[in-house]
């Protein structure tokens, strides 16, 4: 916030902020003749799609008062965006503008009376939100005079040489007049007074530790090795820096991969930190080998990694003579006054004037502690994975500080140059090949256009890029949000480009956006698309889908998938969508980055996160913590037995276990958590809270700041009762202990099925078990995932009469299906296939309690006569409970355990640092809703809720979390996701079950209540098209329940969902006049699929905000008319609901309505040609 005076008298409180889509119309209204003069006829909206940066300023009324628009090239069409330099230098004192500390101001528009305090401060900002930024360039036609507020700010530059053809005048704006560079000097013992009490704002750690009067014994230390410096404004020292020479460069070696750094050791030649290729860029998180542990190398891109081994050269820099010659000095403390830390930078030539000798300098900083500027000219090191050091390492080089980072087209002569800089990379020969395609034709085989762009700092290649036009735009648009970064239609077809190949010297990291902005200036694209494909897609160099690595993914924003509508093609014929967007395509995750991206870092968060258990809340959360697009976590780790979901085919699992739908093999290859996410595969065995670690199997130790616990609960070893037959006993005559634990040896032929592994190992048995001897198969339990089991066993051909299904008692009235229809399909299905089942059979021992390897017999008590029966498989598929290493853990840390780990409403255990989710947890006691848990929600919104509830640590937009007043704490948080079951049952049904979240209740004894509701029924069981739609009193649909012989579009089923059933095209009227026989074929009609549109949802919130708003200026909106008649205040003369509907076309509300639909329509057309729209015919 800064107050500025406005012309007429009078203070104004403002603030100055980027500018968004949503500030168009307000900018449009302070457009006055002059703006046209001067900048010319603008459309707003293209300017604010192709401005690199744009600033709005806002009163206290959040009113927009003033814009201003930059770009990187001027506004000139007879200079091209790729060349201006030339045109510029023609004026005396520009010769030290360049693209990197150059922009140029395409508009500024304010309100008259502030128009001068406004200009002034977006200027401001604008300096201090580029670092690099020394020059704002204005260009406006000759003789056209400046509006007086921006007249203040540009100094007119005189033209020594004109140019033919660009009768334009240029004015320019220095840095120095609003944010000048810090002065920066030796520190003196006088600055003590200056500097402490900047250091005591900001922590009072190193006063208690040494003392009051530490900096001045700083200070008086100095000597060879240790120097102090300061910055100074206005003969007051505003900044403190001391740096050292001794560091402990084996500990950083031992816990920081610097290789690409030649250890920070000296290297033979002086000049091989900006010369040589092995200076590999660092990454996001660590590569992963099969074991879980980090490779030892640079870069984690699943689809494309360096070599395992080290380069040559590199191995000889480290291991030869020199390399123990000391090569860099530490930065020890640092701090600065908040108003002038955006030049922080300003200290490090003055530092490394300070060692003359030393190439490196490094900082360590606390994981907690947000980045802060001085930061961002350093590159940040990647740890190994086995690291337990509390700190980040940056590092930054002596040559970064150079400023003649010159971004141009390749050319033929750059070959050698950029071959020594790729050639320790994995894929620098699809480099290579590329490069000497670009060289040859500037197009590929199938005539695509491809463009090379180099970096170059003193005259040597230190960065390359190779881009391709995008070819298929339309399929990224459909496939990913990319609408939330562009507006699509702005942008021509050949301004998307692909980028295929990036590679970038480290110690120039920080000049990674500037290198993506260039690249799109010079080669004339708006945004730029890089794909990240699955691994088992990328495992050959020579794959067309192996993109070589590239060290700005960092930089780039990873775009979320949109979920598809599943299309009836043939009956849509001509009216199905194109193929371009139909086409099968190997599923892959997408980042991206656009002009009005390209100044706009993000956030870095180094907070440790550790995740515990890959279950589908744990995914959820990690989804929404990577896809913030304005925040980078560099330290999530996620701790798995079976490493991350989607790495192994979750058909496994679906074999054996029903589908909650929530993720499936194309969410997880579109998402590439493993790019994001560091993985530990092993098993949660302890937690210390002191030392604030987890204890893993193999005694590795993975240190968190915070802990989220999501391990579930899994199918585990029954335990039997151990009751002799023999004795004739009767379920009756035995006491059961639920918390029992199974503490032998495992039999081999008992499978549990809790990971991949154990899935594929079941299914390799069962593809065997035609070739060993005959025997039962058993599978014990009452569950949905018992029937999935049967249903897999009798796929491999084996014989019903093996299979037999043991159901033990049941703790509830209510079956695992609630629906008598399914019950009785199930039972006909197993009866044909001959397996065998039995109820209420509790397990009493196996082979009658002696000790064997195998199971040969298990035996059962029931209601009546005890059960025996010959095993040669036992699959279990019993009660799930907490694994009983994770409890130990739990139990030992001390985190109150009460049957389940307890927290509270937001996600908390008894200690603050650590969460938890999922059906590990229950509620506290103090809540009195024993009966309510995560258990009873959808997965998937559990995640992103805790996921939410944790931004607010990081995300500065956010406010910070305070603690909820305890009326309100004493209430659970609601949700409001669908819970979904599906999988194929015997008989080769399709099952789908879409049911409210919460408590689940006999559906029986809900049909005798008044307010049930209705049910749509078509089809039956036997004919294998059973389709029910259950609509609770206010006619929603509350229930969807499919039994099919056929495949089901479940995701377009998951829509219907909450949906009134007149949306539905009138469904109950249209049902009792007998027009729907059949919903499968009702329910993929083509009015339907805008329905299954994933903007659909958007498009109602839009409608609602119409209807609650006052858009029909009318005195009351209908939302108050419906609220008076409902609470009694207003008497409405006969019918209501048609006395509604005449104030509701009346007012205009229906016409608004319309039109938002056909704009709906409209801006969807691409996935909905089979609708109508204006303009159409």
């Amino acid at each position: 916030m800064t107050t500025i005076y406005a012309s007429g008298g009078g203070s104004q409180v403002i603030k100055v902020r980027r500018s968004e889509s949503q500030d168009v119309p307000y900018i449009m209204k302070l457009f006055s003749p002059s703006t046209t003069a001067m900048f010319g006829r603008i459309n707003v909206i293209y300017l604010l799609e192709r401005a690199n940066l744009s600033v709005t300023v806002e009163n206290e009324k959040n009113e927009v008062i003033a814009h201003a628009a930059f770009l990187d090239y001027p506004n000139i069409e007879a200079v091209e965006q790729d060349n201006w330099e030339p045109w510029l230098h023609t004026y005396g004192p520009s010769s030290k503008c360049t693209p990197l500390n150059t922009l140029f101001m395409h508009l500024l528009v304010a309100k008259p009376e502030v128009a001068a305090g406004c200009a002034r401060e977006m200027v401001r900002s604008v300096f201090n939100a580029v670092r690099e930024l020394h020059y704002v360039i204005l260009a406006v036609r000759r003789k056209v005079a400046l509006d007086p507020a921006v007249s203040v700010l540009f100094a007119p530059m005189p033209q020594h040489r004109k140019v033919e053809g660009v009768p334009y005048s240029a004015f320019i704006c220095y840095r120095k007049d609003y944010v000048p560079v810090l002065y920066i000097r030796k520190a003196r013992i006088e600055d003590h007074d200056d500097v402490t009490p900047i250091f005591n704002e900001q922590t009072d750690t190193l006063r208690y530790i040494y003392g009051e009067y530490y900096l001045a014994e700083l200070i008086e230390a100095q000597d060879e090795t240790t120097h102090a410096a300061v910055c100074e404004v206005n003969n007051t020292a505003v900044g403190f820096i001391s740096v050292c020479s001794e560091v402990n460069v084996d500990l950083l070696n031992e816990c920081f991969d610097l290789r690409p750094f030649h250890g920070l050791r000296k290297t033979p030649d002086a000049n091989t930190a900006v010369q040589h290729p092995e200076l590999k860029s660092t990454s996001p998180s660590d590569l992963k080998n099969d074991t879980g542990e980090t490779r030892d190398v640079s870069y984690n891109v699943e689809n494309a990694k360096l070599l395992d081994s080290e380069d040559q050269t590199t191995k000889e820099v480290i291991t030869s003579k020199d390399s123990d010659a000391s090569n860099y000095f530490c930065i020890q403390l640092f701090c600065i006054d908040k108003k002038y830390e955006s030049r922080s930078q300003d200290f490090l030539p003055f530092i490394f004037n300070l060692y003359p000798e030393k190439d490196f300098c490094v900082i360590t900083v606390p994981h907690l502690i947000p980045e802060f500027p001085l930061l961002k000219d350093f590159t940040r090191v990647v740890p190994y994975s086995k690291t337990t050091l509390p700190h980040e390492l940056y590092v930054t080089h002596r040559k970064s500080l150079l400023k003649s980072f010159v971004v141009r087209l390749a050319t033929k002569y750059d070959t050698h140059g950029i071959e020594r800089l790729v050639k320790s990379l994995n894929l620098h020969q699809n480099i290579l090949n590329t490069l000497h395609i670009y060289n040859q034709a500037r197009r590929d085989a199938d005539g695509t256009p491809i463009q090379a762009i180099v970096a170059e700092v003193s005259q040597e290649i230190v960065g390359v890029a190779i881009i391709r036009n995008e070819e298929n735009p339309e399929y990224i648009r459909s496939h990913f949000d990319i609408e939330s970064f562009i507006y699509f239609n702005h942008y021509q077809r050949e301004e998307h480009g692909h980028l295929y190949h990036f590679a970038l010297n480290p110690i120039f990291h920080h000049h990674t956006r500037h290198f993506l902005k260039e690249i799109l200036r010079i080669t004339f694209k708006a945004c730029l698309y890089y794909p990240v494909y699955p691994k088992l897609l990328t495992e050959k160099v020579t794959s067309p889908y192996a993109h070589s690595l590239t060290s700005a993914l960092n930089n780039l924003i990873p775009v979320r998938p949109r979920r598809q509508i599943i299309y009836p093609l043939e009956e849509l014929g001509i009216n199905a969508p194109s193929k371009r967007i139909t086409q099968e395509k190997p599923m892959y995750a997408l980042n991206h980055i656009n002009r009005k991206l390209s100044m706009e870092p993000k956030v870095t968060v180094n907070s440790r996160i550790v995740v515990v258990g890959a279950s589908e809340v744990a995914v959820s959360f990690l989804e929404t913590l990577v896809f913030c697009p304005h925040l980078r976590f560099n330290n999530i780790t996620l701790i798995s037995t079976c490493g991350l979901p989607g790495c192994q085919s979750s058909s496994l699992h679906r074999k054996f276990k029903a589908s909650s739908y929530s993720y499936n093999q194309d969410d997880y290859a579109q998402m590439s958590l493993q790019t994001w996410v560091n993985v530990v595969t092993g098993k949660m065995i302890g937690i210390d809270r002191a030392a604030k670690y987890v204890l893993v199997t193999g005694d590795r130790k993975v240190p968190y700041d915070h802990l989220i616990l999501c391990t579930g609960q899994q199918y585990q070893v029954p335990c039997p009762t151990g009751v002799d037959i023999t004795e004739m006993l009767t379920n009756e005559d035995v006491t059961v202990d639920p918390d029992q634990q199974f503490i032998g040896k495992v039999p081999s032929n008992l499978f549990i099925l809790t990971s991949s592994d154990e899935c594929e190992n079941a299914l390799r048995w069962l593809r065997n078990h035609e070739t060993l001897a005959k025997g039962n198969i058993i599978v014990y339990g009452d569950t949905i995932d018992a029937y999935v089991a049967v249903n897999t066993i009798l796929s491999f051909g084996i014989n019903g009469f093996y299979v037999h299904l043991v159901k033990p008692p049941s703790d509830s009235n209510i079956s695992c299906f609630n629906n008598p229809v399914v019950e009785t399909a199930l039972e006909d299905a197993l009866r044909k296939a001959n397996v065998s089942v039995y109820s209420n059979c509790l397990l009493a021992q196996w082979n009658d309690g002696n000790a064997y390897d195998r199971i040969i017999f298990s035996t059962f008590t029931t209601d009546s006569q005890p059960l025996r029966l010959r095993c040669s498989a036992f699959f279990n598929f019993n009660k799930k409970k907490v694994d009983l290493d994770a409890f130990k853990a739990i139990n030992k840390a001390c985190l109150v355990f009460d049957g389940k780990l307890v927290i509270d409403s937001t996600f908390h255990t008894n200690d603050i640092t650590i969460r938890a989710a999922g059906s590990l947890t229950k509620y506290s006691r103090r809540y009195y809703a024993d009966q309510w848990s995560h258990q009873n929600f959808n997965a998937k919104e559990i995640g992103f809720q805790l996921a939410a509830l944790m931004l607010h640590l990081f995300d500065p937009n956010l406010e910070d979390m305070t603690k909820p007043p305890p009326e309100l704490d004493k209430l659970l948080p609601t949700y409001t996701g669908c819970k979904i079951k599906g999988c194929i049952l015997p008989g080769g049904y399709h099952y789908l079950h879409i049911s409210k979240p919460g408590i689940v209740s006999c559906k029986e004894m809900l049909k005798s209540r008044s307010e049930y509701g209705r049910e749509i029924i078509t089809g039956s069981w036997e004919t294998g098209d059973y389709f029910e739609i259950y609509l609770n009193q206010y006619s929603m649909v509350e229930s969807i329940t499919c039994l099919s012989l056929k495949p089901l579009p479940v995701s377009n089923y998951i829509c219907l969902y909450g949906q009134h059933e007149r949306l539905l095209n009138n469904l109950c009227s249209r049902f009792d006049e007998g027009l729907i026989t059949d919903l499968y074929s009702y329910l993929a009609e083509p009015w339907c699929l805008c329905i299954y549109h994933d903007r659909f949802m958007d498009f109602k919130r839009e409608v609602r905000q119409t209807v609650e708003s006052n858009k029909a200026n009318v005195i009351e909106p209908i939302e108050e008319l419906i609220r008076q008649i409902a609470d009694g205040e207003l008497l409405v003369p006969g019918d209501t609901k048609t006395f509604l509907e005449e104030q509701f076309q009346q007012d205009g509300y229906q016409a608004l309505i319309e039109r938002n639909l056909l704009s709906y329509l409209s801006y969807s057309r691409y996935h909905l040609p089979m609708f109508a729209w204006p303009g159409i015919v």
